[in-house]
């Protein structure tokens, strides 16, 4: 399995492009606006499943609660998937 991160803030240290969604099998985000945002972003893209994870978005970079909460909720979704 791999995985990349990717962001869809004009901030983000390295913005979701349309390569990464052709590269995907799943795609995962921390709020359902999120979904919204890469859908409104690449419309006419095939998009592969989006799935959120609920978490909101307003911790600190590698805060040690979102660790363990991103930890959880991957492992759920990917357990869902296989």
């Amino acid at each position: 399995m791999s995985v990349r991160s990717a962001g869809v803030s004009d901030s983000s240290k390295r913005r979701i492009k349309e390569n990464d969604l052709f590269w995907a099998d799943l795609v995962l985000v921390m709020e359902p606006k999120y979904a919204s945002r890469i859908r409104f972003q690449f419309p006419g893209e095939s998009v592969p499943p989006i799935r959120s994870l609920d978490i909101p978005d307003d911790y600190e970079f590698m805060d040690a609660e979102l660790i363990e909460l991103l930890k959880t909720a991957v492992e759920h979704e990917l357990a869902q998937t296989l």
